[in-house]
């Protein structure tokens, strides 16, 4: 009897590591090389599947590699930016795909397909991220199906161009304590050298911080002050080799993250509660994006028959308020910088968005419908976010198998939409694809694009960006501002190497030459 039990227990080991294992097998290699096939007699190319590791080798060799030393001015930021997939599209054309470690991601630069892709959300979804991504990159961004739908429609309300407008006059105290700063160090000399990226980081990250908690501006600060140290560790995760398990190690690092976590989730709970506290007691509601947000989250619960299962709970509105820092921070921040660099490079049309602002405003306080009526301003950030989108690839997996044009995608797959690729395509934009041509949109975005879908830099469909029109006239306040001031022009010091991070950034800072006017 006991023979039998244990061979009966040898049995099921053995079959367990036999499953096991055919299941690492099919993992690893059995399922790669037959997705691979698929894709192939569909016309697809790629580079020949590599066990387990697929493409990340070479391109985690070819990003190195390209950000080891700055690069021309006037140079083609594509071998900079997205090596990689540069590469693979140069070698085998726009019918391409490469390999996330064994999974196929086909590469999609069809106008057609990129509308489909962001027109069928639940066809192509949000992949799920690497466990350490949830301290950046959490709240709305990351939903899908039902959840994404009833935060959007919470949220939607905050953004209006109606919010916007009584949030204009934060806009102006953070960008005017920036500039007062400039004046300050340009005022012996006349001119100075300076290295602009912190400051419009600082800058906006405190526009962040006013719009989003109001008179609770001091907390804010020292939530974003902690979110910035979190990003440095998050950064440094996401761009080493994902171990399972290793982030629950007890290392220096994981806890500083844990404590950050925690003192963040301290703060903002006890912003909300006071937030709840005043509503309850009858008092209107901030024009803020928290007030706004609270607000809309009690109009819908109550609508409902104070059902809060409809509504968002406090660690969901959390999570949406730590969105509103890292997404707002980084998009304008990026935004603003390389229209400087690029304004400093382009003396002509620097010198056209300051006759345009002189004329709009003189030297008053800009308003918001002067703002709105700033054509060529609009067309220097509209090409600024062509050459230099802060969000500068998208991605999508396909849980079913899914038909896209042509192709028929098969399940687990993922389609990559490289935005800067396309934005910078010469058979959707001319053989001056590479060239800084406000004039492009002249008419507005759709003449430039033809009607297709060849600009995104929010995103597109449904799940476009939600903070764009926030993104685009705090970046109008604060360039109104500075071509008010001053002039600028490239530091002899700036050396030119864009870098993709989270979105792209100057590697090695943004040195001008400041003159005050």
């Amino acid at each position: 009897m006991e023979i039998s039990l244990a061979k009966i227990a040898i049995s099921i080991v053995v079959i367990t590591i036999l499953r096991l294992g055919w299941k690492i097998l099919n993992w690893v290699w059995l399922r790669p090389k037959r997705l691979e096939r698929f894709l192939r007699d569909q016309g697809l190319q790629a580079n020949s599947y590599k066990l387990l590791f697929g493409d990340l080798k070479l391109f985690s060799q070819m990003t190195e590699q390209a950000k080891s030393k700055p690069m021309n001015a006037a140079g083609d930021i594509l071998t900079r930016i997205l090596p990689f997939h540069y590469q693979i599209v140069k070698n085998y054309g726009k019918n391409s795909f490469m390999w996330f470690g064994p999974t196929p991601m086909v590469i999609i630069m069809n106008p057609e397909e990129i509308r489909d892709i962001f027109t069928k959300i639940s066809d192509f979804q949000k992949p799920v991220r690497s466990p350490c991504a949830k301290f950046l990159i959490t709240g709305l961004v990351q939903h899908e199906g039902e959840k994404w739908a009833k935060h959007r429609k919470i949220i939607n309300p905050a953004f209006r161009l109606e919010k916007l407008k009584q949030m204009l006059p934060a806009f102006y105290q953070c960008c005017n304590q920036m500039i007062d700063e400039w004046k300050t160090m340009v005022s012996k000399e006349g001119s100075c050298e300076l290295d602009v990226w912190p400051y419009l980081f600082n800058m906006s990250g405190d526009v962040i911080s006013r719009t989003a908690f109001g008179s609770s501006f001091e907390e804010g600060r020292k939530i974003l002050k902690l979110q910035n140290e979190q990003a440095e560790y998050t950064i440094k995760l996401l761009f080493s080799v994902y171990i399972p398990g290793w982030r629950f190690l007890p290392t220096k690092m994981n806890k500083r993250m844990k404590q950050i976590e925690i003192e963040v989730q301290v703060l903002l709970k006890g912003v909300i509660n006071k937030r709840e506290k005043a509503m309850k007691a009858g008092e209107d509601t901030k024009d803020d994006l928290l007030g706004l947000l609270m607000e809309s989250n009690y109009r819908e619960i109550q609508e409902h028959g104070n059902n809060q299962k409809v509504g968002m709970s406090v660690e969901e509105i959390i999570e949406e308020c730590k969105l509103f820092y890292f997404a707002g921070k980084e998009t304008t921040a990026a935004l603003l910088v390389w229209t400087m660099i690029l304004l400093s490079m382009h003396q002509k049309w620097q010198e056209k968005a300051r006759e345009e602002v002189l004329q709009v405003f003189g030297l008053n306080k800009p308003d918001y419908d002067g703002l709105n009526r700033l054509k060529i301003v609009t067309m220097i950030l509209y090409e600024v976010l062509r050459l230099y989108p802060p969000g500068y690839m998208v991605d999508r997996v396909v849980l079913e198998e899914t038909k896209l044009g042509n192709l028929v995608l098969p399940a687990g797959s993922m389609v990559c939409l490289p935005i800067i690729l396309l934005h910078h395509d010469q058979e959707l934009w001319g053989e001056d694809s590479m060239e800084f041509k406000p004039e492009r949109f002249s008419e507005g975005v759709s003449k430039a694009t033809k009607g297709q879908v060849s600009f995104f830099p929010f995103g597109g469909g449904p799940r476009i960006c939600i903070g764009q029109n926030f993104s685009l006239m705090e970046s109008k306040m604060a360039l109104t501002l500075m071509l008010q001031q001053f002039s600028f022009q490239l530091s002899p010091s700036y050396a030119h190497a864009p870098l993709a991070i989270i979105t792209i950034q100057p590697q090695f800072g943004a040195h001008v030459m400041l003159k005050k006017l």
